[in-house]
């Protein structure tokens, strides 16, 4: 509470507001520019980010059951990971042939440093793991990080292919853009070289599946051997093992022949073709039969509105180099959401502003009228006759300074002033003093 006699705070804030322009100024100034700069560098995004701060980390292990996964893998994962500095929980889920195990930290925590924690922590565990299978991170967003999805149509190509241009073309092409955390290819076939072995040839042979599958994992390789030097020329001597074909993969050793001592070759107890890997899913287009779409995942703490600009830009500037008849479709777009809320945002607040003006000159113009009022009538009580402001009270005039009249004598403001203050002094006699009434 202000003490009588001194300014208030705000009264204190506007004089030394007036007494110093230049300072006031300079802070305005900076505060503008700190406004605009937030303006244009603040993510902007219609769906807000509540999730934990979480790390994710994904092991293959192909063709194992559930219970399999859970026992070899995710349980000595998820034990190792439980020790991680500020790590508020640890969940595990076991699939066939895969485990995810999700670290959640605790609020506040910066993303990037809990991701370098848990890598510290696998790369401990991956001894307790069976060989080879290794544990890997996903990616750097959170659960809001959809923002965008694309499909691939054409009349002259079929699913396996347009999965093939998705995978090696446009998912590495979208992931060297900034912001950008995964693209992550849903949809089609992917396409493999499959080798379906005939049983009763491999045992006719005497050859086992594990022969065949050891023969494959050699026979697709590279080799280095040393430099020889010839006519002051050094000369590198490798060997090129992969394989570029069905062919090659048919003529690949995979055991000798007993009697004849000829090598048994693969296609001889196998047959080799290219087929889809097993999936468990497809994407569909408004009813019109099943695509191939890829998903464009934000990275964490990026400008949702920023990032799809740029993944719009890039994909048209892929268009024109697409094989002939291969269309791409926008399957969701939150930028639209974005920009509606935009809106929405700045006509509330436009509309705000404007109440806000008019309630503030309403009230002001009341004011004004109300002083405007006040002064008025000060105005006109000045300017009314002196007989009817004089006042009607006697004056005490004693010859001693600590005696007075026992009561005061007043007269009447009924009367007249003629009738009340004559022309003629009167006097009245007191014991100790007289008193005489106003002259006029």
């Amino acid at each position: 509470m202000t003490e009588p006699g001194r300014p208030g705070v705000i009264a204190w804030i506007i004089d030394a507001s007036i007494r110093n322009r230049l300072l006031v100024g300079i802070v305005t100034a900076i505060a503008i520019a700190a406004g605009v700069w937030a303006l244009w560098t603040t993510p902007i995004d219609a769906i807000p980010d509540l999730s934990d701060v979480q790390v994710i980390v994904v092991t293959d292990y192909p063709g194992q059951e559930p219970q399999v996964v859970e026992d070899q893998v995710t349980y000595p994962l998820s034990t190792a990971l439980l020790s991680v500095p500020y790590a508020e929980d640890v969940r595990g889920y076991s699939f066939f042939g895969v485990s995810m195990i999700y670290v959640i930290f605790e609020d506040g925590t910066d993303l990037y440093w809990a991701r370098s924690r848990v890598l510290e922590y696998l790369n401990v565990a991956r001894a307790r793991l069976p060989a080879g299978v290794t544990p890997q991170l996903g990616p750097d967003a959170t659960g809001v990080g959809w923002v965008y999805q694309y499909a691939l149509t054409s009349d002259r190509h079929d699913l396996a292919q347009l999965r093939s241009l998705q995978d090696w073309t446009l998912r590495y092409e979208l992931m060297a853009l900034d912001g950008v955390a995964e693209v992550a290819s849903v949809g089609g076939y992917v396409e493999q070289l499959q080798v379906e072995v005939d049983p009763e040839k491999l045992r006719s042979y005497g050859i086992s599946l594990g022969q065949v599958k050891q023969a494959i994992q050699r026979s697709n390789t590279s080799v280095g051997g040393r430099v020889i030097e010839m006519a002051e020329t050094e000369f590198m001597v490798r060997g090129e093992g992969y394989l570029q074909s069905i062919e090659d993969l048919e003529r690949v050793p995979v055991g000798l022949h007993a009697e004849h001592h000829t090598p048994i070759l693969l296609r001889q107890v196998a047959r080799v073709h290219r087929g889809p890997e097993l999936r468990r899913g497809l994407v569909e287009w408004n009813g019109e039969g099943e695509v191939v779409s890829g998903i464009v995942v934000m990275r964490y703490g990026e400008n949702a509105l920023q990032v799809i600009d740029r993944v719009e830009a890039r994909l048209d500037e892929l268009r024109p180099v697409l094989p002939e008849g291969v269309e791409i479709h926008t399957a969701y777009d939150r930028s639209t959401l974005i920009e509606r809320a935009i809106d929405t945002l700045r006509d509330k607040l436009l509309l705000e502003l404007l109440v806000d003006v008019v309630t503030v000159r309403t009230v002001g113009c009341g004011a004004l009228r109300s002083r405007s009022s006040t002064r008025r009538a000060q105005a006109s009580s000045a300017r009314r006759p002196s007989s009817a402001r004089r006042a009607s009270s006697w004056r005490w005039r004693s010859s001693s300074a600590s005696v007075g009249p026992p009561g005061p004598v007043v007269c009447s403001s009924r009367l007249s002033s003629r009738s009340c203050c004559s022309s003629s002094l009167v006097t009245s006699s007191y014991p100790g003093g007289t008193y005489t009434p106003p002259v006029p």
